[in-house]
């Protein structure tokens, strides 16, 4: 146990280490939970007289489970291990909700057996197509008055009850109890939506039926499906046993209630492990984590505080941070030097200003670009765009950690659909004159030569040759076009060569020669993007993702097709696939997400979620809309979660529990980022937002109080 950056991750990869040196004999049958030095289960039983091996032998060093709370830091750790033990030891690294899919994908026939569903090989739906799905089921099943009355869009209905079910799942909650779990901890809100309250129950338990008789697996119906059916299922249990003698689990403050039944059935079992949790931590609470719940596996442990951290850590400046001292005027007479404040007008000064004193602390050799980190509460387009023109056009990389863009906005991709409507009749409505003329720009790019078809040469097509239509729109030969000799000869043969392509398609489209829209959307690709080029980073992992949506799509597809006895035509399908991209559902952040950025100078650019998730440190640290109250609210919980964290179950959920818990999540936030950053924290503050309206958050007096930045006093 320890705070950020104290050392966890490394006393756990030792503890690994120690297993496979010290040759621990292990028995091969019931095997007993043996007490060592970090975090690990008391034994309380003999040792097993059967047949042991070593630690050492890599057979049995593969029977380690061991957990990281994300993908990236599963990768990070898993090479950790692997450069500890040059990689003699095989260990099977995952995530808590990783675990838990293949899990039930492996004991499938198992589930099958005990639940009497039909023998399908299960299909696992993205969030994408859970919201699509979801959203026609109920359509039919609620009716008009029900939508009105709740006050809410019909796809933020449907994303919240979905959130709800896949809260309930990782809580260990029944869907049944779902009902009765809100009306106790929201009380008077919940009985001004009735209606919908009354159908609560019956919608999710429709929906999980329905889909468990297609063999669709959601994130949250998965969850379920393991901790109420697979987990007490005796030959899951002896199968679980055997595969697995050892846990090790990292971050375990983010992992949700029911790795915690995984982890007690374990150690039940006669495993030995080793668990690390960081009080300050609790990056996922509000998203399925259950830290309380999970900090009760001290009872079974042997506790190891860490409490050194890195040489000039921020972090041990306020040892004892406390969020009312941080907001109390009087107590924050005087700032140490390290802590910086940026303050202006407008919100537009402050992102330049920033920008410009990055570039001089860089510039001036103060600093490396990958040595800085930019956070903010939530960082909108207006923010990213500004910081990174500024950054990049004098040479600074910018690294956006994890940024999740609609897929849409990729003019690449809105050209791919645009040809998509083209190609497959009956689209004509999604079909308009200036995505035509994006489209041409975009398929008509050369090395070298990027505009052969400028936007006014492609305007002027879209307006001469480019013909409307319902269920056949079309593009024209250039010749429709009066003056077509203005367009130049480039043009014209780009053109020409874009339209022949496309009458190809649609003969081998109506003649069922075109599989689906897969196969042409990576023909479009190799024969207009492509070229044989290495394309930039952002565009390959936007055409990457739209591929593997498009494929995942059509599995989706097939598989609602084997249930209907209509056959829809494939051009339904087409539309509905097109509609769900361009209303921006999809981001374009295909998994693995490794940045080349990420490798190089770059200065980071992150949300405050997505830089505690990193655990990423930095010598210099930018806090962006320091003033915001978003520092308190934040906006990275899902509707409902409180209600479903084991110790609150039943209980009411009042104002003050809830500025109580944004107390505490910033009281967290700012303990961690501190012991993120060991030179300088930048405070960077406008008075005003993008709206005109006046900064007021939690954070401003602690800005007041802060050192103003030598450039602005120069």
């Amino acid at each position: 146990m320890g705070a950020s950056r104290s050392g966890k991750t490394t006393c756990l990869v030792h503890q690994f280490c120690q297993w496979v040196k010290q040759g621990l004999p292990l028995a091969l049958g019931r095997a007993t939970g043996t007490s060592l030095d970090l975090d690990l289960p008391l034994g309380d039983r003999p040792p097993s007289p059967l047949t042991t091996q070593s630690w050492s032998d890599p057979q049995i060093a593969s029977m380690i489970l061991v957990f990281a709370a994300n993908g990236d830091n599963r990768i990070h750790l898993a090479e950790q291990i692997t450069t500890a033990t040059q990689g003699r030891y095989p260990v099977r690294s995952t995530t808590p909700l990783g675990f838990v899919q293949d899990e039930v994908i492996l004991f499938w026939p198992l589930l099958i057996q005990e639940l009497n569903l039909r023998a399908k090989f299960p299909v696992q739906l993205r969030p994408e197509n859970e919201q699509e799905l979801a959203t026609r089921l109920w359509r039919t099943q609620l009716d008009e008055e029900i939508w009105q009355q709740v006050g809410m869009n019909e796809a933020t209905v449907v994303r919240r009850t979905l959130d709800l079910f896949q809260l309930a799942a990782l809580s260990g909650t029944p869907t049944e109890d779902i009902s009765d779990i809100l009306e106790q901890g929201l009380g008077k809100e919940m009985q001004q939506i009735p209606l919908l309250w009354n159908y609560l129950d019956q919608i999710l338990l429709g929906w999980r039926h329905w889909c468990l008789e297609r063999g669709f697996l959601t994130y949250g119906l998965m969850s379920e499906l393991f901790w109420r059916y697979l987990l007490p299922n005796t030959t899951y249990q002896k199968h679980l046993q055997s595969r697995y003698r050892a846990v090790l689990a990292d971050d375990m403050d983010d992992y949700p209630a029911i790795a915690r039944n995984l982890f007690d059935l374990l150690l039940d079992q006669g495993a030995v492990g080793a668990f690390t949790y960081n009080p300050e931590g609790s990056v996922r609470l509000g998203l399925g984590a259950d830290p309380s719940y999970l900090a009760g596996l001290a009872a079974r442990c042997q506790i190891k505080t860490l409490q050194h951290r890195p040489v000039n850590c921020l972090g041990d400046t306020f040892q004892i941070l406390d969020v009312a001292w941080i907001t109390d005027p009087l107590a924050l007479s005087e700032l140490p030097e390290s802590i910086q404040s940026i303050q202006t007008i407008s919100r537009s000064q402050l992102l330049r200003q920033t920008a410009e004193t990055i570039l001089d602390a860089i510039q001036t050799g103060q600093v490396e670009p990958q040595d800085i980190a930019v956070i903010g509460p939530g960082l909108d387009a207006i923010a990213r765009y500004t910081l990174t023109q500024i950054l990049t056009t004098k040479g600074i990389a910018v690294d956006p950690l994890n940024e999740q863009r609609p897929l849409a906005n990729s003019p690449m991709i809105r050209a791919l659909l645009t040809l998509l409507a083209l190609v497959y009749p009956g689209m004509g409505r999604l079909v308009e004159r200036d995505a035509v003329a994006e489209m041409l720009v975009v398929l008509s790019q050369k090395p070298g030569n990027p505009l052969v078809i400028d936007p006014v040469r492609a305007g002027l097509i879209a307006d001469h040759c480019f013909n409307p239509h319902p269920d056949q729109p079309q593009l024209l030969p250039v010749t429709a076009f009066p003056r077509w000799d203005r367009l130049g000869y480039q043009a014209t043969t780009a053109y020409e060569a874009i339209l022949q392509w496309l009458e190809v398609q649609k003969l081998q489209q109506s003649q069922r020669l075109i599989p689906n829209a897969i196969a042409l959307l990576d023909r479009a690709i190799q024969r207009f993007l492509w070229n044989g080029n290495h394309l930039p980073y952002d565009q390959l992992a936007a055409l990457r993702e739209l591929l593997e949506t498009a494929q995942h799509y059509w599995e989706v597809d097939t598989r609602l097709r084997q249930g209907q006895s209509l056959d829809l035509l494939p051009e339904t399908t087409v539309s509905q696939f097109i509609q769900l991209l361009r209303s921006g559902t999809v981001a374009a952040n295909p998994y693995p997400v490794y940045s080349p950025t990420a490798h190089r100078r770059a200065v980071t650019l992150a949300t405050v979620f997505q830089y505690r998730a990193s655990r990423r440190a930095h010598r210099w640290q930018f806090w962006l809309d320091a003033g915001s109250s978003r520092w308190l609210t934040g906006s990275d919980a899902l509707f409902g979660a409180p209600l479903f964290l084991r110790d609150r179950l039943g209980h009411p959920w009042t104002a003050a529990d809830e500025m109580a818990a944004y107390e505490q999540r910033l009281q967290r936030i700012l303990q961690d980022l501190l012991s993120r950053v060991s030179d300088r924290v930048y405070l960077c503050h406008s008075d005003l937002t993008v709206n005109g309206q006046e900064q007021m958050g939690p954070l401003l007096s602690f800005v007041t109080a802060a050192i103003p930045c030598k450039a602005q006093i120069n």
